[in-house]
């Protein structure tokens, strides 16, 4: 997750967009990590907001990119950045950086109501899927500042009935993160736009069948 292999392997598989979890460094280098600290995935417990760029590299061999490689290393391809634990530094960051590339046009944001309202503050034109994580709706006032495209829900929380009335408002849904084929084809009866998974293969299988049958 979140590697350059990675990346290249969802795209050369026929992902339409590749989900990226974006944290900053102590020096503010924006570089791809889910968790708070190395120990996961890289044996180091170590936050890391407390280590520098050039310290990640060394103690992952690499293995953690740096946004700024991410963005060379998708280009011409859709990105959905997840902002994990942002603050307004952050965001900052992530956005310029963003823009510095030219990738504003394929790239979106998603996370909670509170960072995607510091996104939408950074770049007016930002396309954003707010993470919405309980069936009732966003209050109005909420969806108006924000100004999502997607509504981006935890895939048991989807019916028909969310998604016609997601649809209604004039947004999209994101359904993540979706593993059996079982949930992707009643995903995909329900109605959602978009659904984020860890098996390309199986959910681009499901999608040419129901694509030819329909």
């Amino acid at each position: 997750e979140n590697t350059l292999p990675s990346l290249h392997s969802a795209l050369g598989r026929g992902a339409g967009a590749v989900e990226i979890d974006v944290r900053l460094t102590r020096d503010g280098v924006p570089v791809l990590l889910h968790d708070a600290t190395l120990e996961r995935l890289w044996g180091h417990d170590r936050p890391l907001s407390l280590l520098s760029a050039t310290e990640v590299r060394g103690l992952t061999g690499g293995g953690v990119p740096t946004f700024d490689e991410a963005l060379a290393a998708t280009d011409g391809h859709r990105l959905m950045i997840d902002l994990p634990g942002a603050d307004e530094k952050a965001v900052r960051a992530v956005v310029g950086a963003v823009h510095e590339h030219g990738a504003a046009d394929r790239a979106y944001y998603c996370a909670g109501a509170a960072t995607m309202l510091m996104v939408r503050a950074a770049d007016p034109a930002a396309e954003i899927a707010m993470t919405w994580t309980t069936v009732a709706p966003p209050r109005p006032v909420l969806v108006q500042a924000v100004k999502p495209r997607w509504l981006n829900y935890r895939f048991g929380l989807v019916t028909s009935d969310l998604c016609d009335r997601v649809h209604h408002d004039g947004l999209l849904v994101s359904a993540w993160t979706a593993d059996t084929k079982r949930t992707m084809r009643r995903l995909i009866d329900r109605g959602v736009d978009s659904i984020t998974t860890n098996r390309i293969d199986a959910l681009c299988g499901i999608l040419t069948a129901w694509t030819e049958s329909d």
